[in-house]
């Protein structure tokens, strides 16, 4: 028999979409070899390196080539190229190096990357949204993007995707993956914001593509992006989320933008709710400014606005830990969704033994500082099935979708896998009355 708090007070559709962490997805990534000198005077060990593999004659070049494509070119769409743009970062660490020939630049490059199983840790924290090419989309399916945080070696996380179609009945059916995967890569940095452009390869869809941390900033880790489509009141449409940057030492919230999943322009965020996790933007402007969710203490929930998109600060409290499943602290889970008796925000609140359950709050239209109802209980929680992993007793969400008179919701569970659930918008808007 269940145990009765293992059973939602709202109904709920358990769909069969569940992801695993996948050491087999991997990407290739720079190999870093330090460059100063072993000793005063000497030699670094790159310099060794290179010397050494420039020493081989073109005939044992070629061979020890053909060595690592034998065993790594079935799993990398574009090896022989990034070997030579890794040979390209790092050739000026010798000194008077003259010509080389393309096979001995290549092999350098071999030697100064590796092979990052980005996945192989853990997935978690999905968020979902309508995907920018709904052409052929038929009686009330949406085509979507899903971002995914994904864990490896060091416990570094970054942003991968998955892209599929919602049914009405919300469940989700996955496109399947390219075999393989592709970090995206800086084009262009902005030193006045700090911002860096990335772009996806030519070659691989965006189901193929990772982000991965790329400036200072984000050394440690990209987490928990919170992706929603925003409209803007002429009615164009772009793709914006937040993210927790993580240097190894300190945390900010950074912005994605994008158009159409091929660029991502990645900026820091200013402002007093900027050294906070788990900012949340509304889809559209409230009263002609940014509106967002997010926190200026670590408990409570605020409705924050902004005339630039990037510097948040003081805002208003409209939630605070009240019940038992959330005494700890609350905070968002995802942008809040436009419907008709109002904005639906899901919530995420942590209570005895740190454990994360999924609520929700019910907003005004107008103004979104004005709760209308909250669940007394969390309709989503860790239960037997859903208990153990990375990090045992936590099922957390980073955005949903409205398909027809559903909300589907990806979920993570226990920072090891990803489910999905959904729930009738009327059945929810009932609980928070």
């Amino acid at each position: 028999m269940p145990h009765p708090r293992d059973e939602s007070p709202i109904p709920l559709d358990h769909h069969e979409l569940h992801l695993y962490a996948d050491p087999s997805r991997v990407v290739l990534k720079p190999f870093a070899i330090p460059t100063m000198p072993l000793t005063n005077g000497s030699m670094s060990r790159a310099e060794r390196i290179i010397r050494a593999v420039l020493a081989l004659s073109d005939e044992e070049c070629d061979a020890e080539l053909a060595e690592v494509d034998r065993d790594f070119h079935n799993r990398h769409w574009t090896t022989h190229s990034i070997f030579l743009d890794r040979f390209a970062q790092i050739k000026g660490s010798v000194p008077n190096i003259g010509f080389v020939s393309e096979n001995h630049a290549k092999l350098i490059g071999a030697y100064f990357s590796h092979e990052y199983a980005y996945a192989a840790a853990a997935i978690m924290n999905p968020s979902i949204v309508p995907h920018p090419d709904q052409t052929g989309m038929k009686h009330g399916a949406v085509r979507f993007v899903m971002s995914i945080r994904t864990v490896g070696e060091g416990h570094i996380s970054s942003i991968a995707f998955r892209e599929g179609v919602a049914l009405p009945d919300g469940e989700l059916q996955l496109w399947p993956e390219p075999p393989f995967a592709i970090t995206a890569a800086p084009i262009e940095q902005d030193d006045s914001t700090g911002a860096v452009t990335l772009q996806r390869h030519e070659y691989t869809s965006l189901s193929g593509t990772v982000i991965f941390p790329t400036t200072p900033a984000q050394s440690n880790g990209v987490e928990d992006l919170r992706l929603v489509r925003f409209a803007e009141d002429d009615g164009t449409q772009t793709y914006l989320g937040t993210y927790t940057a993580y240097s190894g030492r300190d945390i900010g919230c950074e912005l994605l933008q994008t158009d159409r999943f091929a660029e991502f322009r990645m900026t820091p965020l200013r402002g007093e709710a900027a050294r906070h996790k788990g900012l949340a933007l509304f889809p559209r402007r409230i009263g002609g400014q940014y509106a967002a969710i997010g926190r200026l203490d670590q408990e409570s929930l605020y409705f924050l606005s902004s005339d630039d998109l990037l510097t948040w600060n003081a805002g208003e409290k409209i939630l605070q830990p009240q019940y038992p499943w959330e005494l700890v602290q609350l905070g968002n889970c995802g942008s809040p969704i436009e419907v008709e008796e109002g904005w639906i925000l899901l919530t995420h609140g942590v209570g005895a033994m740190r454990q994360y359950s999924i609520g929700a709050a019910l907003l005004d239209l107008n103004d979104p500082s004005q709760v209308i109802g909250r669940t007394r209980l969390p309709f989503l929680q860790p239960h037997d099935e859903t208990r153990e992993g990375y990090v045992p007793n936590v099922v957390y969400t980073c955005g949903a979708m409205k398909v027809g008179d559903r909300i589907s919701i990806p979920y993570g569970v226990a920072d090891s896998s990803v489910r999905c659930v959904s729930v009738k918008i009327a059945d929810l808007v009932s609980a928070m009355r």
